[in-house]
C-alpha cells in the first residue's frame, strides 16, 4: 500500500523535514502541496514531483489519502476540515490551545473512523524503548530533569539553504485574519481573556510550541504528565521568551524538574533527560530537531557500571511517519501520539500559567 500524501503548509518544518521524508521513504508519496502563498507551493510542487494546489483543492482531492497539517498556529481546526474532507491526518504542534479544540477533533475523528495522528516526533525516538529496557535493572526513580537550551530557526536550518520566509499575499489576508482570530479565542479559553500580553505569549509560543514536546516524551517514557507545583520565570516582561524553571510531580512519586532557556545566541539546540534512579542513572541527549539522520544517544549507570546502548540509525521523523502509516493500514496507533495526550498536555501548561499569574 502507497499512502498519498498532501502536505498543507509549506513553512519550515515541511521544507526541512516532512518533504523530503515523504518523498524519499518507501510506501509514501508526496501527492500534492498547497499554501497561502502560490510562488512558493507552485516552486516545491516542482521541486519533488507533486501536485500544487489551494487548501481547498488540496482537501477535495480524491488522490489525497492523508494530510500532514503544518499551518502556522495551532492545528487542531485544520485537522477537524480534513477529517470531514475523509482525510486520514498528521498535526503538527501546537496540536490546540484549548480542550474545546482538542475535544472536537477527537469527536470528528471517532465518528469518521479515520486516523488522527499528532506531531510529537520525539514520543517515537528510539531512545525512548532503550531507556524503557534499562530502568527496570536501576531500582526506583527518585527524580527526572529535563533541560532545553533553545536557540533561533536560522542557525539550525543553516545548512539546509532555505529561502526566507515570505509574508503571506494580501488575498490571503482574509483567511489569516480568521484564523487569528479563533486562535485568540482559543487563547482567551485557556488562560482567560484577562491574561497579560507576555503570558498569553508564552503559553502559545513557549509552552505550546516547545515545553509541549517534553511532557509527551514524560508520558512515553511512563512518567505520565507532571502535576507543577512550582514555576519560576526570569524576564517575564520582556520581549524574549523568559527562562523557565519548574517543579512538579510524576506518576510513581518521582519530582520532576524542568529548566527551558532560550538562548538565542547559540547555534544549536540542546535538550538533555537525566533520570536518577536508586542505584543508577539514565541521560539521554536528545537529537536536534531540523536534521533527518540525528539520533539521540542514551548513557545509562547503574551496578554494571557505564555505558552506551545503541538507540538505532532511523531519526524520530522517519518512525513517526512509519508510525502513521502502519496505523493507517490497520496496525494499533501509538499511544503517545493520539489526540487525547494533548488534552493531558494543555491541563498541565495550564497549571504553569496558574502558578505565575
Amino acid at each position: 500500500m502507497t499512502l498519498r500524501w498532501g502536505v498543507l503548509g509549506l513553512g519550515t518544518i515541511s521544507r526541512a523535514v516532512h518533504l523530503p521524508l515523504i518523498a524519499r521513504l518507501p510506501g509514501h508519496d508526496l501527492a500534492a502541496v498547497a499554501d497561502l502563498d502560490p510562488g512558493r507551493c507552485a516552486e516545491l510542487a516542482a521541486a519533488y514531483g507533486a501536485r500544487a494546489l489551494t487548501p481547498a483543492g488540496l482537501l477535495a482531492d480524491e488522490d489525497v489519502d492523508a494530510v500532514l497539517v503544518a499551518t502556522p498556529g495551532r492545528h487542531a481546526a485544520h485537522a477537524v476540515t480534513a477529517l470531514r474532507a475523509g482525510k486520514h491526518v498528521l498535526a503538527e504542534k501546537p496540536f490546540a490551545l484549548s480542550a474545546e479544540e482538542v475535544r472536537e477533533a477527537v469527536a470528528v475523528a471517532r465518528r469518521t473512523g479515520l486516523h488522527l495522528q499528532v506531531g510529537y516526533m520525539k514520543v517515537h525516538d528510539r531512545s525512548v524503548q532503550v531507556v524503557e529496557d534499562a530502568l527496570p535493572g536501576l531500582g526506583d526513580v527518585r527524580l527526572v530533569q529535563i533541560s532545553v537550551r533553545h536557540p533561533v530557526d536560522a542557525p539550525q536550518v543553516e545548512h539546509l539553504r532555505l529561502a526566507p520566509p515570505a509574508p503571506p499575499p494580501a488575498a490571503a489576508a482574509p483567511l489569516v485574519a480568521a484564523d487569528d482570530a479563533a486562535e485568540e479565542r482559543a487563547l482567551d479559553a485557556a488562560v482567560g481573556a484577562d491574561a497579560p500580553p507576555q503570558l498569553r505569549r508564552l503559553f502559545r509560543s513557549v509552552l505550546c510550541g516547545s515545553v509541549v514536546h517534553e511532557l509527551s516524551l514524560l508520558r512515553a517514557l511512563g512518567f505520565g504528565s507532571p502535576r507543577f507545583d512550582h514555576v519560576d520565570l526570569l524576564g517575564r516582561d520582556g520581549a524574549a521568551p523568559p527562562t523557565i524553571f519548574a517543579t512538579g510531580r510524576l506518576d510513581g512519586g518521582a519530582r520532576f524538574v524542568l529548566d527551558w532557556a532560550w538562548t538565542p545566541d547559540r547555534p544549536e539546540y540542546a535538550e538533555t533527560v537525566r533520570i536518577t534512579t536508586t542505584a543508577g542513572e539514565v541521560v539521554v541527549d536528545v537529537a536536534p530537531p531540523y536534521r533527518l539522520d540525528a539520533t539521540s544517544t542514551v548513557t545509562v549507570t547503574g551496578p554494571g557500571g557505564t555505558h552506551r546502548p545503541p538507540a538505532g540509525a532511523d531519526g524520530a521523523f522517519q518512525r513517526q511517519l512509519e508510525s502513521f502509516a502502519a496505523a493507517v493500514g490497520g496496525s494499533a496507533p501509538h499511544p503517545h501520539s493520539a489526540p487525547e495526550g494533548a488534552l493531558h498536555d494543555l491541563v498541565a501548561l495550564q497549571r504553569v500559567v496558574e502558578l505565575v499569574r
